[in-house]
């Protein structure tokens, strides 16, 4: 049926024949759209797109809400060989201006209520068209796939062709656009199908964002390949949850899901005919890792991954979840540890930088070819900043990024180990530890603490609490407490806003 394009091919393969097949109900509303249905949409799409002058190659950029067309965009822009480019529905029009100028794309997709602020954004960087999408799916976009028929041919594409563009966070420097190639989304999406051992019976339930790999490329692609169905919500709401919980099969989620869930009336009764629990974008912490297991039974399994590479590991899906690790390498992926300074491998169980070769693999930077030569090696490893090891049993275990590394008088120190010792102490909900800058070390250590409520933390006591466990050049010299850690959409603590934020503790 695409037989000639790579992706869509096998976004298409497991529903072929089985169009009446539920693909996604909408939880708030009760719509149901089948397999058919959406693979037509997709069609309608593509032909639309086509006759609006988008021609393969051309990137299609969109800042819009949740829905099940953006999600019929995706694969249409599959279809017609463009190139998908999800933007944070969070970035402001000056943040947008930077994507749209450096991606160029043809078309810009929006919420209409936010087009008269990207109208002129739009204008300046050249985008010829923009169209409108609103939550509840009105908008122009959709009436350029309602003026169109299904039966388009897909364009041709092998594997090495251009699926995708995602922005990398740019928590430092500029943000960098990866780009994902039609095979490195499907291997990656057909190996974790069957790693997770997702079949046309699973049901999902679809809380994440679609701007991002793990809504759109693991979530999303996942249960296409799979040929199961979703239950499809705008966004997080743990009663939503919950209250669908006995329908589904799985949930895929970040920690933040999990620790508001734990605080749900009905979770422990609701999970008991799951399947399989997923978590990743961001750490586990090991406390909810065994209190979700108490309560419900079930261990989550906690994966790792990027922008540029989707899933690299995954705990087994039989055999020990280790709590505080991100289990071994997804069948295909190498992963080694090396040294930063020399990029040779370290011995077993030393901490390094952790590097990546699959083909999973991102295909570089777009229009950064100094950058894409910096970080993908000649060999085909990715060199992925963050630090890791790899435990004798082969589990892999994250202790933080490269660039949270605090060196304070030329010791290297690796703030997981001291943010597990302090998440460990009695009242405390969470930590962050990061390095500022110090007139005589460079830096020291500042621990940022979430207590529990009510609880009488002071910062003496969470000196004492792991000084005997640290030596004395890693023990933080502040303990500062906060009502919650900055994060991004994903669940990601933002260490660099809070760097910045304490940079002028020390003078």
């Amino acid at each position: 049926m695409y037989d000639q394009n790579h992706l869509a091919n096998r976004l298409r393969s497991a529903s072929v024949g089985r169009d009446d097949q539920l693909f996604l109900e909408h939880v708030l509303t009760g719509q149901k759209t089948t397999y058919g249905q959406f693979f037509g949409n997709a069609e309608r799409l593509a032909a639309g797109l086509v006759a609006s002058g988008v021609q393969p190659g051309d990137r299609i950029a969109v800042q819009a809400p949740k829905t099940q067309i953006m999600l019929e965009l995706y694969v249409a822009s599959v279809l017609c060989g463009a190139v998908f480019l999800p933007l944070n529905t969070g970035y402001t029009a000056s943040e947008v201006r930077y994507f749209l100028s450096d991606a160029q794309p043809r078309l810009l997709v929006c919420d209409p209520r936010r087009k008269d602020d990207l109208h002129p954004v739009a204008d300046d960087c050249g985008v010829a068209q923009i169209l409108t999408i609103a939550a509840d799916e009105t908008g122009t976009l959709a009436d350029v796939r309602d003026a169109h028929q299904p039966g388009f041919a897909p364009v041709p594409r092998g594997a090495g062709d251009l699926a995708a563009i995602l922005y990398t966070s740019g928590t430092t420097g500029r943000s960098k656009g990866a780009m994902l190639s039609h095979g490195a989304l499907a291997s990656n999406s057909e190996t974790l199908r069957d790693y997770w051992r997702f079949t046309d019976a699973d049901v999902l339930i679809h809380a994440l964002p679609i701007f991002h790999t793990h809504g759109l490329f693991v979530a999303t692609n996942v249960t296409l390949m799979a040929g199961g169905s979703c239950l499809f919500l705008p966004g997080f709401d743990a009663e939503s949850i919950v209250r669908v919980m006995p329908r589904a099969t799985a949930l895929m989620g970040v920690p933040t899901f999990y620790t508001r869930l734990l605080e749900t009336p009905g979770l422990a009764e609701a999970a008991t005919g799951m399947r399989l629990f997923v978590s990743g974008s961001a750490p586990l912490l090991a406390e909810t890792h065994d209190r979700w297991r108490a309560v419900t039974g079930h261990a989550i399994l906690e994966r790792y991954g990027m922008t540029e590479t989707n899933m690299n590991t995954s705990n087994p899906y039989d055999g020990d979840r280790r709590a505080g690790t991100v289990g071994f390498p997804l069948p295909g992926i190498e992963v080694i540890v090396t040294d930063p300074q020399t990029g040779t491998p370290v011995p077993q169980g030393d901490v390094g930088i952790l590097e990546v070769r699959g083909p999973n693999v991102f295909s570089g930077y777009w229009k950064m070819p100094e950058k894409t030569a910096e970080e993908l090696r000649d060999t085909g490893f990715f060199i992925t900043g963050d630090m890791g090891q790899i435990d004798a049993d082969g589990y892999v275990q994250i202790v933080g990024r490269s660039k949270d590394l605090i060196i304070s008088g030329g010791y290297n120190i690796y703030p997981k180990e001291i943010e597990l010792l302090v998440d460990d102490l009695p009242g405390v909900v969470e930590s962050a530890v990061i390095g500022v800058p110090h007139p005589d070390f460079g830096e020291t250590v500042v621990a940022v603490v979430v207590p529990e409520a009510g609880a009488e933390l002071t910062e003496d006591g969470v000196l004492t609490g792991v000084a005997e466990h640290l030596a004395r050049f890693k023990q933080p010299r502040k303990v500062i407490f906060v009502g919650e850690l900055p994060r991004n959409t994903m669940g990601k603590v933002q260490k660099a806003e809070m760097r910045k934020t304490y940079a002028g503790l020390f003078g």
